[in-house]
């Protein structure tokens, strides 16, 4: 048996998220169905995290065994062949025995992408997104200022308990775990402190790019703070909401679900 490590990038819009699901189209079963057909074997690819419905990766990692032989480049070129054009194998490598794509991982990079669909540098004018761009940021429609949102990102930086940016009722079968709790722990012992090493909002391009790493990430983590953020950008919450909303550990402090066609898992450390 040889592990494989694979390192994919795709367009999450016309998937159901990265876990298969009978009857609907996932990234996982996209990509299990092109391993059999060019294998003939049938695995199930563990990735690093299960990304949800609309969500980009541009550094999925994933990893599976197979039996039949077969050089690291002829599979890569045949997997990119087999799968759809929204995803594509960026790199396979061989990995050592006891590596897993979701519990060896030790850190992971998110990046947000927001239109700010009034400038105020422009005078308050409406800008339009293009419908090329449109599928991969949200065109949001308040006004924001880049410095509050710049201001309030610093106040989740380190270790946290990040309760009130959970997913308030999170269905444990398809639960966005990037890091290595296990399921079969009781509710009581999983812990919802995380640990985050970055945390920015930088213009680029003319969107609002916001970037954080982490040692991990609850589900619907990053698009609750990025709604929280652009509250406080939008003068709905005071600059200085963050510390009171973490304390609470409460979802309804916190501010709403941004859309994840903004959203992109960037990279995964291990």
């Amino acid at each position: 048996m040889t592990l494989w490590k694979l390192t994919l990038s795709y367009d999450g819009t016309p998937y159901s998220g990265w876990q298969v699901q009978p009857t609907l189209p996932t990234v996982q079963g996209r990509l299990a169905a092109a391993i059999q057909h060019v294998t003939g074997e049938v695995v199930l690819p563990q990735g690093s995290g299960r990304t949800d419905a609309g969500v980009h990766a541009l550094g999925q990692v994933t990893s599976f065994s197979l039996e039949v032989p077969i050089p690291a480049e002829n599979l890569h070129r045949a997997l990119n062949r087999a799968l759809p054009p929204s995803i594509r194998v960026l790199v396979v490598e061989e990995a050592p025995p006891e590596f897993h794509a979701r519990h060896s991982a030790v850190r992971k990079t998110y990046e947000y992408r927001i239109f700010p669909r009034i400038a105020r540098a422009a005078g308050g004018v409406d800008r339009i997104c293009s419908p090329m761009l449109a599928p991969f940021v949200w065109d949001c429609p308040w006004p924001l200022d880049l410095g509050l949102l710049q201001s309030s990102a610093g106040d989740v930086m380190g270790d946290h308990d990040f309760t009130s940016f959970a997913a308030s009722d999170p269905d444990l079968a398809t639960r966005n775990l990037a890091d290595a709790e296990s399921l079969e722990l009781p509710s009581e012992q999983r812990s919802n402190v995380r640990r985050i090493e970055r945390s920015r909002w930088d213009e680029r391009d003319g969107l609002y790019v916001y970037t954080v790493r982490g040692s991990g990430f609850l589900h619907h983590m990053v698009r609750n703070l990025v709604g929280t953020f652009v509250d406080i950008g939008a003068e709905r919450l005071p600059i200085d909401a963050m510390a009171g909303i973490l304390s609470a550990h409460d979802r309804s402090a916190a501010g709403p679900t941004a859309p994840a066609r903004g959203l992109f898992l960037v990279e995964v450390e291990y």
